[in-house]
């Protein structure tokens, strides 16, 4: 049996939403001592779409080959809900 978890597919998270999620991954990313990464996060609420989209892309950027699969997927959640920012 695999230890795989399998993420629930949610597309249709509204801005407070996205926000709550941007904030669980830098809270995860300050855990895990990614303070960088932590930063990324600070300040999005009312933050335009394309800014959140930026930091959004930036991060899944920094986190490529580094693992912490947790806040990947957290960050690729978020990444699908973007066009629900209104």
């Amino acid at each position: 049996m695999s230890d795989d978890k399998t993420m629930k597919l949610v597309t249709n998270l509204d801005r407070p939403a996205i926000e709550a999620k941007l904030h669980e991954a830098g809270a995860a990313a300050a855990a895990a001592g990614l303070t960088e990464l932590a930063k990324m996060f600070i300040g999005v609420e009312g933050m335009p779409r394309a800014q959140i989209e930026q930091r959004v892309a930036n991060a899944q950027k920094w986190l490529a080959g580094k693992g912490h699969g947790a806040i990947a997927s957290l960050l690729d959640l978020v990444e699908m809900n973007l066009k629900n920012l209104k």
